[in-house]
């Protein structure tokens, strides 16, 4: 194998901050970028799962710190990337939390509606203001945001969600205009539907178990929409993560991956 390329894509000697990595996408990210090379600094307000998270990285032999944090927190998000700068700055800055519910337009109480706006939009606002803050006197850096495939295809029920996921996708774009000067990269990664715990919401029971049968409905209905037929792993996102973290990205920013087998093609 060339090693050229395998270096392109090498986070050796790098540091990478990742938020939301309790579980999910956001755990399989820092264990891919820790394969990777890279001391990960993970953050979530899941702290045994941030825990959990950790000695999965240590186990393979990575380098990792760990943050409870809540992302909506404004004071606290600014102060991680504080943290981060005055331990030597980080190559590598990915927002990754975010929650969802099912509720119309007609029916969402306010409460409901400000968790979901201020975790997965005011969230990853000042998480992208933490990074920026402290890349752009480094002169280099990238920052991956996490999006959705809700952003793209209306579906009754999350509007609040996906209103949030489509304002992420702006902010994206428009942070990269205004960071690209500086030699800071930002992009976003728009999954289609994964199998993580986010979405378990949809096949949980009145007492909070999750029914198993109604779990097979749908996720057959959810492979059958998409071109590939399937739905997708944690595993289908993180390398694409890595991948816009990397050098093998060097001159890609400002835009919109989405790993979705096929769902959308906007």
């Amino acid at each position: 194998m060339d090693e050229a390329l395998v270096a392109k894509f090498a986070l050796e000697g790098r540091r990478a901050v990742v938020i939301g990595a309790a579980s999910g996408i956001g755990r399989e990210t820092a264990l891919v970028l820790a394969r990777a090379g890279a001391a990960v600094l993970i953050a979530d307000i899941n702290e045994a799962g941030l825990l959990s998270a950790a000695a999965a990285i240590r186990e393979i032999g990575g380098t990792v710190e760990t943050a409870v944090l809540d992302v909506r927190d404004r004071a606290a998000v600014l102060a991680l990337g504080q943290r981060t700068a005055a331990a030597g700055g980080a190559d590598a800055w990915v927002n990754v939390a975010g929650v969802i519910s099912a509720a119309n337009v007609a029916d969402i109480t306010p409460e409901e509606y400000d968790r979901i706006v201020s975790v997965n939009m005011t969230g990853v606002f000042w998480g992208c203001a933490a990074a920026a803050r402290m890349m752009t006197p480094r002169g280099r850096g990238s920052i991956v945001n996490i999006s959705s495939s809700g952003a793209d295809v209306p579906i009754a029920g999350i509007s609040v969600y996906a209103m949030t996921k489509a304002a992420v996708n702006m902010l994206t774009r428009t942070l990269a205009h205004e960071l690209g000067p500086s030699g800071v990269r930002v992009n976003a990664v728009a999954p289609g539907f994964i199998d993580t715990p986010l979405i378990t919401h949809r096949f949980r029971n009145a007492a909070g178990a999750i029914d198993e049968a109604r779990k097979r409905e749908i996720f057959a209905a959810r492979a059958e929409g998409t071109v590939l037929k399937r739905i997708g792993t944690p595993g289908d996102v993180a390398p694409m993560v890595l991948y816009l973290l990397s050098d093998a990205s060097s001159y890609v920013t400002g835009q919109v991956l989405r790993p979705n087998g096929g769902l959308v093609m906007p």
